[in-house]
């Protein structure tokens, strides 16, 4: 029965904002959720006009229909304060034709001048967003960049404190003699004496050198 709502859901054509408002937390457990929308093909229509997916991120003014202010090759910020400039000066020139002229066509031209300049002013600031977008994107890999590494350096601190209080613990232990090795189910160490004594004075030793020990022991 879910799966049916969610057919259906999904099948209507929502708009956006719709969308977004149906992706809840209860709809997605009970997968009633829509599906997104599929990706399109070859042209789409947003804010009013129609968009290809092989234009550019910035299309040029002449193909949006928009006549060119500035050279090709130019300074931007020097060009942004020529349009500000050029912005105000006819801003009060609409001023002063309201005021004195409120009937003169000149008034339709003077909008149509300041609705150019506003576009221009426009186009140049979204051309600065992908050198924005860079940028952005560059602080962000520097900062994750300063966190791993101030993280690696807090893990070294913390080995070295571990690694210290290892030696110091092995440092601090006592040394054992022959007694703590007995009392602890250890045997003592061959120092080579006691296997010498035993090899010449057990009872698996030659002859000859039983005699000469104690001929030796007589002396």
């Amino acid at each position: 029965m879910a799966n049916a709502e969610a057919i259906q859901v999904s099948s209507l054509p929502l708009p956006p904002a719709q969308y977004i408002n149906l992706y809840t937390d209860e709809n997605i457990r009970k997968n009633r959720a829509p599906k997104p929308p599929a990706p399109m093909q070859d042209s789409y229509n947003m804010f009013g006009g129609t968009f290809s997916n092989d234009d550019n991120i910035i299309r040029p003014l002449e193909t949006q229909g928009f006549k060119r202010l500035y050279p090709l090759h130019f300074d931007r910020r020097k060009e942004l304060k020529k349009l500000n400039h050029s912005l105000l000066v006819n801003f009060l020139d609409l001023i002063d034709l309201l005021v004195h002229y409120p009937d003169s066509p000149r008034r339709a031209e003077k909008i149509e001048d300041l609705s150019l300049l506003f576009v221009h002013i426009h186009h140049l600031l979204n051309e600065f967003r992908p050198h924005q977008a860079r940028e952005t994107l560059r602080v962000m890999m520097e900062l994750q960049k300063r966190q791993r590494i101030e993280t690696a350096q807090r893990f070294q601190n913390h080995l070295e404190k571990v690694r210290e209080m290892v030696k110091n613990a092995f440092a601090s232990l006592p040394d054992l003699t022959d007694a703590d090795r007995l009392a602890g189910g250890l045997e003592p160490m061959d120092t080579g004496e006691s296997g010498d004594m035993a090899g010449g004075r057990g009872e698996g030793c030659h002859p000859l050198d039983r005699l000469m020990c104690e001929i030796v022991d007589m002396m």
